[in-house]
């Protein structure tokens, strides 16, 4: 079963993937749990990713350099906040684990 298409955890790996254009990304792990604060609703999200192909690793350097100020586009929800977790250069390409927040728009 297709997740809907405005579901938080699509939305937010397609918003990663456009960092990534004519690179291979591997999504090898995926993990959404839903949150709530008193006013919001969203989820948690980890992610690991592996990234290769050529200009892997500068694609990856430029993505985690500029993360606190990136901003991804998000159909019906917001992204409240990121984190690069891990970064580590493997054969053949590069490895991420991240960690993120949505919340639905109101």
């Amino acid at each position: 079963m297709k997740p809907p298409v405005n579901d938080a955890t699509t939305a937010f790996l397609r918003a990663i993937g456009v960092n990534f254009v004519n690179l291979t990304v591997v999504i090898e792990e995926v993990r959404s749990r839903a949150w709530a604060s008193a006013t919001f609703g969203g989820a948690r999200h980890e992610l690991g990713l592996h990234i290769s192909g050529e200009g892997a690793e500068a694609a990856v350097e430029r993505f985690a350099a500029t993360l606190d100020a990136r901003e991804f586009e998000l159909r019906g929800h917001i992204l409240a906040d990121i984190a690069l977790v891990a970064k580590e250069r493997v054969e053949g390409g590069v490895r991420l684990r991240l960690e993120a927040l949505t919340v639905e728009e109101c």
